[in-house]
């Protein structure tokens, strides 16, 4: 690697979900840019979403196989070379391979602003680790993800999962009373979460998510 410039593939990179983190891996500092890649048609690439908490207006390039996006309710079929632009944040946008093994390369930012990272680069990788019960390295990943990005809300739940997993109660309502101050849509989330088991009859958790 040279301090000038690097290259790599994308595959070298991906993870188990088909994400290659492109940003984190490079380090980007001015725009966000990932990769992701269905390897069976019919897989879901880029979830239904919209960057309405960012700002963010997003390209997407069909670089390998078909892909059919959904913008805004319609639908926009998408082969190899396909470029999608989505300027609206409030558009709701997704999309699927048509065929095997399609990736989709997306780019994205905040007009007129510095660019800073979003949290869900680190909260996709928790659900994997809580699926297999790797509870202490979700905690790991969390908390030194903490100020890092501009959006602290989803760590700080996450974290609050983790640790309420692990048994640490003060822990864990005190991550999740920061990260419903910040979102307070967190407390539905929370009163049904089973992560939350443990300490569900502790009446600080009562009141933090009533």
């Amino acid at each position: 690697m040279s301090e000038k410039y690097e290259a790599i593939t994308l595959a070298e990179i991906e993870d188990l979900s088909g994400w290659s983190p492109l940003r984190k891996r490079l380090g980007i500092e001015s725009f966000g840019i990932n990769a992701w890649t269905g390897h069976a048609a019919g897989d879901r690439i880029i979830p239904d979403h919209d960057e309405k908490p960012s700002g963010h207006e997003e390209l997407y390039l069909v670089s390998a196989g078909h892909a059919v996006f959904t913008v805004d309710g319609e639908e926009v079929d998408a082969p190899a070379g396909t470029v999608v632009y989505v300027r609206d944040p409030a558009v709701t946008r997704g999309a699927s391979a048509k065929h095997k093994d399609t990736t989709v390369v997306a780019v994205g930012a905040r007009p007129g602003d510095v660019y800073q990272p979003r949290s869900w680069e680190a909260n996709a990788q928790i659900p994997a680790l809580f699926d297999s019960g790797e509870h202490e390295k979700a905690k790991e990943v969390l908390t030194k993800s903490l100020g890092k990005y501009e959006d602290n809300a989803g760590i700080l739940y996450n974290l609050a999962c983790a640790e309420a997993l692990l048994g640490d109660a003060d822990a864990a309502l005190g991550h999740l009373k920061s990260a419903v101050e910040a979102h307070p849509d967190y407390k539905e989330s929370a009163r049904e979460d089973p992560d939350f088991e443990l300490i569900r009859s502790d009446p600080r958790f009562g009141e933090l998510v009533a």
